[in-house]
């Protein structure tokens, strides 16, 4: 059982398809040295690993990817050098763990076009790629696979293969993408898949991507992963953080021990690395820290998306502050309390329950000028007076009946209770 949402780092917002080995390591040997006390712990390499020419964000249509015999995508021995003479992923892993960290990979739903159309064998079975395929079943963003048919004889056994392979590898991740969205038409093939993953005798987390994942089908994502996405792919937009609030709230009865709803990647720091060195985030600093109080009291899983080499001073506070990681780890029955307009500012009101005692709350001005708004306590069924302390200033206050919150612009606050 995953009890607490994952923490780590994810290659794409940074290098999209085009993340190298020695990108990987030396993210790893960041996280080791600078986060893994705090809780960061999984390093994943994002899509078309497989591909030796992958150069960017954008994906190479058509293009000849590395494959085993057994219609399994391998590493490219080009970008990861460590997988030469058959190894695949093997080492890396095994340098990641080193580490004291986990290791992860993305995958896309289906089977290679290539291994269909050379009609390779499947492990386990005496059926080929050819005669598993469900050739209708594309992926409209990206050429790389067919759907696999669970009804045919075979698919089982290729996914079987896929995971046995995974495991052999030490893979404690999977992103499986063209996945999420696709309900119900693929519903059959996602529960394949989980099936063969929990049947590979390794524990390994489920990620499901890309959103927006269907609510009705939240409890099936349950049964199925450990994390779906509940958006496209968010990046660094006011707009785009500003939506998240309502998926959240919408989402938020859905969090539990083992299954999180995943608002996405955190684009911080250094990102989009393959267009330019100098690009940053283009949130401001209120914006992140936002980010980071809604991600965290909604116990979205983190997953930092920028080159953590060229993290500065902010961006490591926002990333190693104890009480937010705290909330992120111990809220329990999160939800939005209220949203308002006051004073022509909109602000919105969070509230948890504290694993270890007491609670949280969070406030939230969404608006374009600082304001402040005062707080009822009644409003999250508080009824006696609270110390509080602000988790990102250290402030700390006691609070009768209201509490009067400042607020910048796009900006949060987060404060740890007790009656």
């Amino acid at each position: 059982m995953f009890k607490t949402s994952p923490m780590g780092w994810n290659s794409w917002d940074c290098y999209g398809a085009a993340v190298t080995e020695e990108i990987v390591r030396q993210n790893a040997d960041f996280m080791a040295k600078n986060l893994k006390q705090f809780g960061w712990e999984y390093i994943v390499v994002d899509i078309q690993w497989s591909n030796h020419d992958a150069k960017s964000h954008e994906y190479d249509p058509f293009t000849d990817l590395c494959m085993d015999e057994y219609s399994r995508l391998i590493p490219s021995e080009k970008r990861f050098p460590s997988a030469a003479g058959g190894k695949g992923f093997a080492p890396l892993a095994e340098y990641v763990h080193s580490l004291g960290l986990k290791f992860g990979i993305h995958i896309m739903r289906g089977i290679p076009r290539q291994a269909v159309h050379q009609n390779c064998k499947i492990k386990g079975t005496d059926k080929t790629a050819r005669q598993i395929a469900k050739t209708a079943s594309i992926c409209n963003w990206n050429t790389d696979m067919y759907g696999v048919d669970p009804d045919k004889d075979g698919a089982r056994a290729y996914y079987d293969s896929l995971f046995e392979l995974y495991a052999e590898w030490g893979v404690d991740f999977i992103k499986c993408d063209d996945i999420c969205r696709e309900l119900p038409h693929e519903e059959k093939e996602m529960i394949m898949l989980s099936d063969a993953l929990k049947g590979c005798g390794r524990d390994m987390i489920l990620s499901l991507s890309p959103g927006p994942a269907l609510l009705e089908k939240a409890e099936l994502y349950k049964q199925v992963s450990n994390m779906w996405r509940i958006t496209d792919d968010f990046w660094d937009k006011w707009e785009l953080l500003y939506a998240m609030f309502e998926r959240a709230e919408k989402w938020s009865i859905h969090t539990g021990a083992g299954h999180w709803p995943d608002a996405d990647m955190l684009p911080i720091g250094p990102i989009l690395q393959d267009y330019d060195k100098s690009i940053r985030t283009k949130f401001t600093e209120n914006e992140q820290i936002t980010m980071l109080t809604l991600w965290s009291i909604f116990r979205s899983p983190l997953m930092i998306g920028g080159e953590m080499t060229g993290f500065d001073e902010f961006t490591m506070s926002l990333l190693t502050n104890e009480g937010i990681l705290e909330m992120h780890k111990n809220a329990r029955h999160s939800h939005q309390v209220w949203r308002r307009e006051i004073n022509g500012n909109e602000y919105i009101l969070w509230i948890a329950v504290s694993a270890d005692g007491g609670g949280y709350f969070a406030v939230f001005n969404a608006g374009e000028s600082d304001g402040s708004v005062e707080i009822s306590l009644s409003d999250m069924e508080i009824y006696d007076s609270v110390s509080a302390e602000e988790l990102w200033s250290g402030e700390k206050s006691v609070f009768d009946k209201t509490a009067e919150i400042t607020l910048p612009s796009h900006g949060a606050k987060a404060f740890r209770f007790t009656v």
